[in-house]
């Protein structure tokens, strides 16, 4: 039996998410900001249709926010997961088995829907039911392969009149589909490869579907290769419905004022180990390396404000995934970075050299108590702050004012996981 994927995408997802709760901005332009409120990083299409590029600095675009009443909000990324994880839990009721491939993205198998509902009309009631149940809109590309299913989805968010699914099984449709595309448009191809393509005279994604795999091969890698096979409709790339687990681990912000005083920076540290761990038990894991690293401001005027960056790395005796354990060795590491004198602009963590929980090698000479770990009261500590605040039980070492942290002046509430913030009718 012929394999078929959908893939399907939510549309402008952040602000969809902002604007499900806030129906008097129903056709109103929407912008979220970036860490530190600093970069536009989703638009609403009325946004787009007023020219706002993805990427532009917020203070650049003032003038025009102001003009034409934008309404703009720092990212709430509480609200955000929760809604992906809605929006993932309705799929997996309409399909055999899905591929979460991004927060507001998905791959799902249609593999045999087609001997009992047509896969348009399928496409149709995906989407009806998540805009029913959740409120977000997306759209849907249906095809033999993943990465044709890419180009479908495309289409369906860029041709109204498809009405958010495009079925690519068939082989002319494909074809004609792929004509109208630049090569760029291809799932996995980007701006190098574009280049090298283009001087080889292969412009458009059917350009590339109708190349020798032999000499694509040769040329580039058997990634590309296999490209070519999925542009033809030949499924190379299977469902992963388990994400693999990360092989390293980083927390890391922008601190919305400089930093000056060690106190302040091992707070800092503190804070982004403690989520760093949260991580490492949310995947089942153990890490052995820690590393941490700092920097002023690359941008800042290096005659009044010099350039300092750096980072240390270390290693526990024992695999851990307990928070005290990496709050010890990151206040060692820190000490050997930290310069006074300097105006910090970011700070960071790394988890790496990981390990499946209860397996670990046993040294000889090493004292068993030279880890803290206690499997037991992270798991206690973890699932009340699930259940209540993600710092309802925190380290002492992350500090309680932390004026260093990260800006968001224009957050909105965290309307699903929030008991005070649920909106009053």
């Amino acid at each position: 039996m012929e394999k078929v994927f959908a893939l399907v995408d939510c549309n402008n997802f952040y602000a969809s998410c902002e604007k499900m709760f806030r129906p008097d901005l129903a056709d109103t332009a929407v912008v979220v900001l970036s860490n530190n409120d600093g970069c536009v990083v989703a638009r609403s299409k009325e946004a787009k249709a007023l020219g706002i590029k993805m990427g532009v600095p917020y203070f650049q675009i003032r003038e025009l926010v102001e003009k034409h009443g934008v309404v703009a909000f720092s990212s709430n990324y509480a609200l955000y997961a929760d809604m992906s994880s809605r929006v993932m839990t309705t799929l997996e009721q309409l399909a055999p088995s899905i591929e979460v491939y991004s927060i507001d993205e998905a791959f799902v198998d249609l593999t045999g829907v087609d001997s009992c509902l047509g896969l348009s009309e399928f496409g149709q009631q995906i989407r009806t039911t998540i805009s029913d149940w959740i409120g977000i809109k997306v759209c849907v590309g249906i095809a033999p392969s993943k990465t044709l299913a890419k180009l479908a989805n495309h289409a369906a968010k860029k041709w109204s009149k498809a009405e958010g699914v495009v079925d690519l099984t068939d082989r002319v449709r494909q074809r004609k589909l792929m004509a109208l595309l630049p090569v760029s448009e291809v799932w996995g191809i980007g701006s190098r490869i574009t280049k090298r393509l283009n001087e080889m005279h292969i412009y458009t994604a059917l350009d590339l579907a109708d190349a020798p795999t032999k000499h694509i091969r040769s040329q580039f890698s058997v990634v590309v290769e296999r490209t070519v096979s999925e542009l033809n409709g030949d499924s190379c790339l299977r469902l992963e419905e388990v994400a693999d687990k990360k092989k390293e681990i980083i927390s890391s912000r922008s601190f919305s004022e400089r930093i000056t005083q060690l106190s302040q920076m091992q707070e800092a540290i503190s804070e982004y180990v403690h989520r760093a761990c949260e991580k490492l038990r949310s995947q089942k894991s153990n890490a052995m390396q820690l590393t941490v690293f700092l920097r002023t401001s690359p941008f800042s005027d290096r005659q009044t404000e010099p350039y300092y960056a750096n980072s240390a790395s270390g290693e526990l005796i024992y695999p851990s995934n307990d928070t005290r354990d990496f709050l010890h060795l990151a206040n060692q590491l820190l000490s050997k970075i930290w310069k006074e004198g300097y105006r910090y602009a970011k700070s960071g963590v790394m988890l790496t050299d990981f390990y499946d929980e209860g397996i670990r090698q046993q040294q000889l000479f090493a004292d068993e108590l030279g880890s803290r770990c206690n499997p037991a009261l992270m798991a206690v500590v973890d699932q009340i702050n699930q259940q209540h605040s993600r710092n309802a039980i925190y380290f002492a070492a992350k500090g309680t004012r932390q004026n260093w942290s990260m800006k968001r002046d224009l957050l909105s509430p965290a309307y699903t996981t929030c008991w005070s913030a649920i909106p009053k009718v």
